[in-house]
């Protein structure tokens, strides 16, 4: 038995190897982590149960028989996470270049398929070359068969890619498809086709970063959530995102200890949106001073900044923030803003997250850009998103809230469960001017001073509109809160809503604009 166990400890140091010292050393050189690497930093010490370490690949073509590697460039297994269960998948480069074969694919789906029996998250660190190219269309298959499990997970447990070096061609839809994109500045990317191929075909000379690197995803097309400047704060942010998800669609996300005795009224809130309604003011002030301990854990941080969507703690109680942000663009919803927010309503919805919405929202962006490139079906994604949402819904108007936005942003007619506003808030079709110009068009051409006229009927139409107390007589506000007291009533709110019940008619699935 003594030779057996030395055998098979033998075999362990191989397979933790990977493809040798001199590889890791060069991954190493690159400023990468080796797969293992990345597994100890993001889980909890010591906790790492790998599975599969002998798998190897059954290819003889064109030499592959001589390059057989034990585990066959992914390292898979089990962890924790702050205590709480994952599955994970790390792929090595340093095995021929961490490119995905048959049996590489059947690691990947083996965790998923268990992942999803066991209802817990998947974590999966791409670093891949892609298929591999001597195993042809099997290799493509693996891919499938793992795009699949993507969209069976979907909305049944979380799943969290880090794009941590070359991901490319189809490898791409697998992260497409999950739940959140981690990427790491200048040493990661992702595009369908490489610029050798860009040059080809259009003619444009464009480098990996330019085309497909953490900046150009996180601020041009928004395909990476987050992106950070190297591996370990990837990694930390991984496990900080873990702490507000729950494990599956059925399970809630964790709750913090939370000192309710304390002074909770935040005064500051009463000066920070200006007396004057066209002048900016910064939502992350509002948004820092409500989140317990200031802590905020923003998504999509550098993509459609007129709209601010993340994690946070309200009474130790995880929601999702969705938030207008006055300083940019005067906080008005876009295609990018719409898209952007739609996605995470949709997300905390499927997990149990409870939403709350700080809306300063002056309508939808005008122009022929917009429109052509689709903004009614993209604001509807959010309009669509909002009122298929059962979770926990709870509005606050810190000022504007106008036109169709007032709709969209969880108004109490598409299923908002408490709708408050702030003294500020101005409800109405259009802003002020806009209105008067239209409704008094006759009256100020016909008066002597037009613009005296206008601003009489501007200061009335102000006085009757430009304030939340007609809402509140209908009952679409159900109330008007000084902004001091804005978190005892969230506190208030959310504590209440954990008995909420809501549903959607039976259907096989809904028809989102996509």
């Amino acid at each position: 038995m003594e030779e057996k166990i030395q055998k098979l400890n033998a075999l362990r140091k191989e397979a933790q190897l990977g493809g040798g010292e001199k590889r890791i050393e060069a991954q190493h050189k690159k400023g990468k982590l080796t797969a293992r690497e990345r597994i100890e930093l993001l889980v909890d010490k010591g906790s790492f149960e790998e599975v599969d370490m002998f798998v190897k690949h059954q290819t003889k073509e064109f030499g592959l028989d001589k390059q057989r590697y034990l585990g066959d460039g992914v390292v898979t297994g089990y962890a924790k996470i702050d205590g709480r269960p994952v599955a994970l998948f790390s792929q090595d480069f340093t095995v021929l270049g961490g490119s995905l074969s048959e049996a590489h694919a059947k690691k990947i789906v083996k965790i998923m398929d268990m992942a999803m029996k066991l209802g817990i998250p998947v974590i999966g660190i791409n670093d891949s070359g892609g298929a591999r190219i001597q195993e042809g269309v099997v290799s493509l298959g693996g891919y499938a068969d793992i795009f699949l499990r993507n969209t069976l997970a979907s909305g049944v447990i979380p799943q969290i890619s880090a794009v941590m070096g070359p991901c490319a061609g189809g490898a791409v839809y697998s992260p497409a498809i999950t739940d959140f994109i981690f990427m790491v500045k200048n040493s990661s990317y992702m595009f369908v086709t490489g610029p050798n191929v860009v040059k080809t075909v259009t003619h444009e000379e464009v480098s990996f970063e330019e085309l497909g690197g953490a900046n150009t995803h996180s601020i041009k097309s928004g395909v990476a959530h987050f992106s950070f400047e190297n591996e370990v704060e990837t990694l930390e942010h991984i496990r900080k995102l873990m702490g507000y998800l729950p494990l599956n669609w059925r399970d809630f996300p964790p709750e913090k200890e939370f000192d309710f005795n304390r002074n909770l009224e935040l005064p500051e809130l009463n000066g920070i949106v200006p007396d004057n309604p066209n002048k900016p003011y910064d939502m992350y002030e509002i948004i820092n001073l409500l989140v317990d301990d200031g802590e905020f854990l923003e998504v999509h941080k550098d993509f459609a900044g007129n709209i601010i969507v993340g994690f946070g703690r309200i009474g130790g109680m995880p929601v999702g923030i969705i938030a207008n942000q006055p300083a940019v663009l005067a906080g008005v919803l876009d295609i990018n803003s719409s898209n952007k927010a739609a996605r995470f309503v949709r997300f905390c919805d499927a997990f149990n997250i409870p939403l709350l919405v700080l809306e300063d929202v002056p309508g939808f962006l005008p122009g022929t850009d917009q429109e052509w490139n689709g903004i009614i079906k993209n604001g509807a994604k959010l309009l669509f998103a909002f009122a298929e949402a059962t979770v926990p819904k709870v509005t606050v108007i810190t000022r504007k809230a106008y036109g169709g936005a007032y709709d969209v942003m969880n108004s109490k007619h598409i299923r908002g469960d408490f709708n408050f506003a702030w003294p500020s808030a101005e409800i109405a079709v259009m802003g002020p001017k806009g209105a008067v110009e239209i409704i008094f068009k006759r009256e100020i051409e016909k008066a002597e001073n037009p613009e005296d006229a206008l601003n009489g009927f501007l200061q009335d139409y102000i006085d009757k509109f430009a304030n939340p107390y007609i809402a509140a007589e209908r009952g679409y506000i159900d109330d008007v809160i000084i902004p001091a007291e804005t978190k005892i009533r969230l506190i208030k709110a959310f504590k209440l809503l954990k008995t909420k019940v809501d549903t959607n008619p039976k259907k096989k699935h809904s028809n989102i604009p996509l």
